[in-house]
């Protein structure tokens, strides 16, 4: 029989899975339909099930910590902190949810957790798959670093339009910039210290057959 904690984490991952391919279909399918018109409003289209696909992903932190899931601690934080940040400053200035940078970074992010989930579907069967795990890190880390470089872009552009009535904010979002880098680099550095974890396991498993 499957354990409580299985059948909870599969269910994550599978609702995680859906959501961001439902958002990702979404995206595609308006962009075919109206063209760049349809960049506009992605945030007014697709950001409810954004928003809840990422306050759920809070979850992580704790399935590491508890150790439903074998995930290094550190980068998972990071990544999830990052996001939901991003996220609450779109929400708060309407003025940037409109800018075409706003649907690539949506976009990328779609395709990084597509990478993702379904590696972590097939490791909580115990199949996993080395297509999957090539993607979820040789494919997954240069895609994670450029979709860094798009988060500068937004803080950018959302600094452009703070309100002289809010003069701790830009200074928030300056010190922001250094720590997303700091904490890109660090993500990436400990991503790499796992993929050579997982191959070299892997290698292991193919000796001993």
């Amino acid at each position: 029989m499957y354990s409580f904690r299985l059948v909870y984490i599969f269910s994550y991952n599978l609702f995680q899975f859906c959501g961001h391919t439902w958002i990702l279909a979404n995206t595609i399918a308006r962009f075919f339909t109206f063209g760049q018109d349809a960049l506009a409003d992605t945030f007014y289209s697709v950001g409810f099930v954004m928003s809840l696909c990422q306050l759920l992903s809070i979850l992580e932190i704790f399935h590491i910590a508890d150790g439903i899931e074998k995930a290094r601690l550190l980068p998972r934080f990071i990544q999830v902190i990052e996001k939901n940040i991003l996220l609450i400053m779109v929400i708060m200035f309407e003025e940037i949810q409109s800018k075409p940078v706003v649907c690539v970074q949506f976009f990328l992010w779609n395709i990084l957790d597509l990478l993702r989930y379904p590696h972590e579907l097939l490791c909580v069967m115990e199949r996993p798959s080395v297509a999957m795990l090539w993607s979820r890190y040789s494919l997954w880390i240069p895609l994670y670093i450029l979709s860094v470089v798009i988060e500068g872009v937004i803080i950018y552009e959302a600094l452009l339009y703070l309100e002289p009535s809010a003069p701790h904010l830009p200074s928030l979002l300056l010190l922001y910039l250094p720590l997303l880098a700091v904490g890109g680099s660090v993500t990436v550095w400990q991503l790499l210290k796992e993929r050579k974890h997982h191959l070299e396991k892997r290698y292991k498993r193919k000796k001993q057959k």
